[in-house]
């Protein structure tokens, strides 16, 4: 096991990660960890895909659920990437990952995290209303984060009320997958949350400020 701190800042408006360690939602990884059950319903990346498959942009949002930065990101930018998804302008991928389990002392990051993969396995057309309503509930930053339960009843009122996605909840069932898919992500193109890309190209934090309009009818 590799033990290092993996130390995070709020910098011009995003959660940057200062550097990059095997160290991943506060605990330590093995060298060659299991990447454990692969969630349904995901790309071979790992992101939940929504959108016309025939759309000629692409906008991949990197974020950690218990990421203020992300939150912001989100209120700002939700409607034009949910329009956009809808009308067939662009297809959307949100790669949701977990490093701020130090921001709460129950691993909030990890367990919403995981409900993220629960929820994009049922059904994709009731993502994008769960991922706003998770933010819009997001946590304080050093308490004890939502409990389970509260992931449930979240989940629940978006759609998904199959008890198959609450079980998946309670039992992190997809935790061992998210540590290593957290950890393959920070140490490619990603060092802060938000970060995203249209088309493959990493936006500025000038672009991100301006909201997504502008990039996404670029690309077009």
């Amino acid at each position: 096991m590799v033990a290092a701190l993996l130390v995070v800042g709020v910098v011009g408006g995003v959660v940057a990660l200062k550097s990059r360690t095997n160290v991943i939602s506060g605990v330590a990884m093995a060298a060659n960890v299991d990447s454990g059950t692969t969630p349904p319903g995901l790309t071979a990346a790992g992101t939940v895909r929504v959108g016309d498959s025939n759309a000629k942009v692409v906008v991949r949002v990197v974020a950690d659920l218990q990421c203020p930065a992300c939150k912001s990101f989100e209120k700002r930018n939700a409607k034009t990437l949910e329009d956009a998804a809808k009308n067939g302008t662009a297809i959307i991928e949100y790669d949701v990952i977990s490093f701020l389990d130090r921001a709460s002392s129950t691993q909030y990051s990890s367990r919403a995290a995981n409900a993220s993969y629960c929820v994009a396995g049922q059904d994709h057309s009731k993502y994008q209303g769960w991922f706003a309503a998770m933010f819009e509930q997001q946590p304080a930053e050093g308490g004890n984060g939502l409990p389970d339960s509260k992931l449930i009843e979240i989940a629940k009122n978006a759609g998904y009320t199959d008890p198959s996605v609450a079980q998946c909840i309670t039992d992190r069932k997809y935790d061992t997958y998210l540590r290593d898919k957290t950890k393959q992500v920070l140490n490619g193109d990603v060092d802060a949350t938000p970060t995203v890309f249209v088309n493959g190209k990493k936006l500025d934090s000038s672009q991100l400020s301006n909201g997504l309009d502008a990039a996404i009818a670029a690309a077009r």
